[in-house]
């Protein structure tokens, strides 16, 4: 079959709740920047309301040093399970990918939560590398998300 699919997923333990991170990423996406302003620069409403799904969100951020910019509808938000996914519809990305889906689920675990992020996405061309420095940002965005978050408790 085509190489063309991808999907990459990692998992990052945080002190921090899964509730007060998925609240984060979920609700209050326009914080990050506040919170790890290097890797992002701004998270901008651009149409819609925060916390509601089919909110369209738009991301400046570094990727590999390079500044990108990322349209995002939040196509769904799961309270129960701690999880929101958001879809890239434009920018930087879709240069290199057809289609490119973001999830980042919080689990709860004792003294702080796991959060699982997964990328799944189809690249336009076998040329394309995975999409591994997305991934690394997520990481990153993760554990400073985390400190910022465990210093407030």
């Amino acid at each position: 079959m085509s190489s063309l699919f991808g999907q990459l997923e990692t998992d990052v333990e945080i002190k921090a709740s899964a509730d007060k991170f998925h609240d984060v990423f979920s609700c209050r996406p326009h914080h990050i920047s506040n919170v790890t302003p290097e890797k992002i620069q701004g998270v901008d409403l651009h149409e819609g309301e925060w916390g509601q799904p089919g909110t369209i969100v738009c991301w400046n951020y570094m990727h590999d040093g390079v500044a990108e910019v990322a349209k995002e509808v939040i196509e769904a938000i799961d309270d129960e399970n701690y999880s929101t996914t958001f879809r890239v519809i434009e920018g930087h990305l879709l240069e290199k990918y057809r289609d490119f889906h973001i999830i980042v689920q919080a689990t709860p675990k004792d003294g702080g939560s796991m959060i699982h992020w997964t990328l799944k996405y189809e690249k336009i061309s076998e040329d394309v590398p995975d999409a591994n420095g997305i991934l690394q940002l997520a990481i990153d965005v993760t554990k400073d998300l985390d400190s910022h978050l465990t210093q407030q408790a």
